[in-house]
């Protein structure tokens, strides 16, 4: 006579059967995956790469570098290909994915003749994405500390000499934000805030092109506040400065003879069809 398993030894039995078929057919899979494969030399790949960079198709490029280090890990060229690899993707404007690779190779290598490169091009990638003052400026910020990281590391190479000049026009940039920041105070008559908002350009961003404008703003608000002596000793500062400014003529003007110059003001704060000083003086 014939035995048959219980319901539930059954069930068990085809479940089993089902997970092995299951496994036998991702091998399979596998196994075809796997004869597909060809490995091939180092430099025939990494010459379709270069030539996939030449032509422009950065994400090819890309895939080529990375196919480099995944067939010839322990290879120089594979350590090569993981700087071009991230350049590919900067190219491509694929900012996020380079900085990644980036990283990746810094932490890596962190002695390669070729960091420095990996450090500059990072700071690259952060300042091409620079908005203007009127956006929020969390970008140019990283951008600044990129930059300072390269100008710090490797203070002699080239990379700093050229980081170094787009430091200051990234420190230009978020002066400019803090200024744009601070008229807009003025123009709503928070004179305090604003006044916090020009002491930063003073005392963060003082050798940038805003500085004589924010030393102005401050004569104007501690005039406005009627703090005399402040707006006396801001002034001197700005006429000690920058004496050949048309901001210190300007502040002169306001201190001394409690004048300004109505068409610098209107052009940078003017709000509706009353001008700067007319707000000044329509307080007291």
């Amino acid at each position: 006579m014939l035995l048959l398993p219980n319901p539930q030894t059954l069930r068990y039995l085809l479940r089993h059967m089902a997970t092995v078929s299951v496994v036998a057919l991702l091998a399979a899979c596998a196994g075809d995956k796997d004869q597909e494969y060809v490995e091939r030399p180092v430099g025939e790949l990494y010459g379709k790469a270069i030539e996939e960079l030449n032509d422009r198709n950065y994400v090819e490029a890309a895939r080529a570098f990375d196919e480099v280090e995944r067939q010839h890990p322990y290879s120089t060229w594979a350590t090569k290909a993981q700087l071009m690899s991230a350049y590919a993707y900067y190219e491509d404007a694929k900012y996020d994915d380079a900085i990644i690779a980036l990283d990746r190779f810094i932490q890596l290598h962190p002695g390669n003749v070729d960091t420095p490169y990996a450090y500059y091009l990072k700071s690259l990638c952060y300042y091409e994405q620079i908005s203007d003052v009127g956006r929020d400026q969390k970008m140019t910020d990283m951008a600044r500390s990129a930059l300072e990281d390269v100008v710090n590391r490797f203070p002699g190479t080239s990379y700093a000499r050229d980081a170094r000049l787009k430091l200051d026009l990234t420190l230009d940039h978020l002066a400019g934000k803090e200024m744009e920041v601070g008229r807009w105070y003025l123009r709503h008559q928070k004179y305090l805030a604003a006044i916090n908002r020009f002491l930063v350009v003073i005392n963060q961003y003082d050798r940038t092109s805003h500085a004589p404008e924010a030393l102005y703003r401050l004569t104007e608000s501690y005039t406005v506040l009627g703090l005399k002596d402040e707006a006396k000793k801001t002034a001197a500062v700005l006429g000690h400065n920058y004496p050949g400014s048309d901001w210190y003529d300007d502040a002169y003007d306001l201190v001394e003879r409690g004048e300004t110059n109505p068409e610098a003001n209107n052009a940078a704060l003017e709000e509706g069809s009353e001008g700067w000083w007319d707000s000044i003086t329509n307080i007291f």
